[in-house]
């Protein structure tokens, strides 16, 4: 599809990409009331889904990034502007991310699209919407994107569109972005999250040898992912696991209407997160680059009232393909 040309276009301060990306978690204030419900997966662990239903015959699934949950504040204004547009939402909290550890020593990682594929198939089963829309901020991005090529072809008829924001496509070249010294407050903040899940995981589960002198010495995402992600999800090597869990490979399979929602100056995104030949060939895959906006930011001004463009964005997109 062509590319499309964004409307986004922010207040001074918030043309600065660091600015964007944390004004949206530090400052901006959200209140949402959740309904939870726990599923139990096949593999004898569960999922805590956090539902706000309207009574909508649309239902969108939210999917956080790294280390987020339902509370997340774009998560939580997503779902605001959607039940005010007459949206049901569920807010899918990825294992280990809904304020309870999960019971087995996997939790989640960047391609797990099995989980995706069983919350959706639940939904279908138990809850009467005719139509269903995937949205997925960051690493959930990359769940949805991949999702939707990985599965084009078994998925059901009611999964009308999807979108992702802020999505590093391609996990190899973004982790060796997010290793610079411009991401080093960022990484740290990860890091620190994700270093005291394997050191509880590593207690309940004895027979997970990790080192505990390299995890506290872990300075990147490669760090981490060599000492937990590729060992535990059966994978050779992070570079292994990065390949194969990235969604750039699966953008050409993608049969419904896919938006894509990159900033160019995301921090953590590099060149080849912006899948700009993909989208040109593709009919289905439209991606839009907006020129500001920083990580899952794309806050205009100060102004409570003209925060909502990536809210309306989704909500536009929603209703031209349903």
């Amino acid at each position: 599809m062509p590319l499309l040309k964004s409307t986004f276009f922010p207040t001074l301060p918030f043309r600065n990409s660091h600015f964007n990306t944390i004004y949206r978690a530090m400052f901006m204030k959200e209140n949402v009331t959740y309904n939870r419900k726990r599923i139990t997966t096949w593999d004898n662990d569960f999922i805590d889904l956090d539902f706000s239903l309207v009574g909508s015959k649309t239902l969108v699934i939210l999917i956080h990034g790294l280390e987020g949950s339902s509370q997340s504040k774009y998560i939580l204004a997503a779902t605001s502007e959607l039940n005010g547009e007459g949206f049901d939402t569920v807010a899918f909290n990825l294992r280990s991310c809904s304020g309870e550890d999960n019971l087995l020593l996997k939790t989640y990682h960047s391609g797990k699209t099995e989980d995706l594929h069983f919350v959706v198939n639940h939904v279908l089963d138990k809850y009467d919407h005719d139509n269903i829309i995937i949205v997925g901020y960051s690493l959930g991005g990359n769940l949805t994107l991949k999702y939707m090529g990985e599965f084009a072809e078994t998925q059901s008829h009611k999964i009308k569109c999807a979108i992702g924001i802020s999505v590093p496509v391609d996990l190899a070249s973004s982790s060796k972005e997010m290793s610079s010294f411009k991401n080093k407050v960022y990484m740290e903040g990860f890091l620190k999250s994700l270093r005291l899940k394997v050191l509880e995981k590593a207690h309940k589960f004895p027979e997970y040898k990790v080192d505990k002198n390299k995890l506290f010495k872990a300075k990147v995402f490669r760090d981490f992912d060599e000492l937990y992600t590729a060992p535990v999800f059966g994978y050779l090597s992070p570079e292994d696991y990065w390949s194969k869990a990235s969604s750039k490979p699966y953008l050409s399979k993608i049969e419904k209407a896919t938006l894509l929602i990159n900033s160019d100056d995301d921090p953590f995104l590099p060149n080849k997160c912006y899948p700009i030949k993909e989208a040109k060939v593709s009919k289905k895959l439209y991606l839009e680059i907006t020129k500001y906006g920083g990580h899952v930011g794309f806050i205009s001004s100060f102004l409570a009232q003209e925060n909502r463009w990536l809210e309306s964005r989704i909500i536009n997109f929603i209703k031209q393909n349903i």
